[in-house]
């Protein structure tokens, strides 16, 4: 199977959808795989590592595109690349299909084979690439709730874990799923009082 891999175009992305371990995972098993030039950079994994790995480079997501069997992808296909996914293409990426009318109408216009992350299950019909993703989520918005309680960013000034003499502050966690329980795990370990 021939897999392209190309650079994500959202605004603020900078992970890419396969490392050089998995580029050499599949080339090891006879697949090519062509992987937009850069792609990796913002996730400090430069050309050339994926070049040791067996990947081939190409200058544009045009021709990752046109090479590819499989597409793999971080996040979903914005409205400019809706044009280069062709019929029977299998495009693989979170999705979120539910929320985009658009997106996914296009891609049932496409005629491609959409697989979203999202929705992957194993034979104990856990999420395996959903958990992860939401694992973190979770963390980063205790991250980003106690940055923005700071004074400088217009916050109150309140320190989650408080200081001596200053009570620490109260975090109430609305779900217990993955992200409301890793976010729970993270609040207290800064020292907040979790509900």
């Amino acid at each position: 199977m021939i897999i392209g891999i190309p650079k994500e175009i959202k605004v603020q992305e900078g992970r890419v959808a396969m490392t050089p371990a998995g580029v050499k995972e599949l080339t090891r098993r006879g697949h090519t795989v062509y992987v937009q030039k850069q792609a990796g950079v913002n996730s400090n994994l430069p050309d050339e590592r994926y070049l040791l790995a067996g990947a081939q480079l190409v200058e544009t997501i045009e021709e990752v595109y046109a090479l590819a069997d499989m597409i793999v992808k971080v996040k979903e296909p914005l409205e400019s690349e809706y044009k280069l996914i062709r019929k029977g293409q299998i495009v693989f990426t979170y999705f979120h299909f539910a929320s985009d009318k658009k997106l996914t109408q296009a891609m049932i216009d496409s005629r491609s084979i959409c697989i979203a992350y999202e929705t992957v299950m194993d034979r104990q019909r856990a999420l395996p690439l959903l958990t992860p993703m939401s694992e973190v989520a979770g963390r980063l918005s205790v991250q980003q709730g106690a940055k923005y309680l700071e004074k400088p960013q217009g916050g109150k000034g309140i320190l989650l874990g408080g200081v001596p003499g200053v009570q620490p502050a109260e975090v109430m966690i609305i779900g217990a799923g993955v992200v409301g329980s890793n976010a729970a795990l993270m609040a207290a370990g800064l020292g907040a009082n979790v509900k």
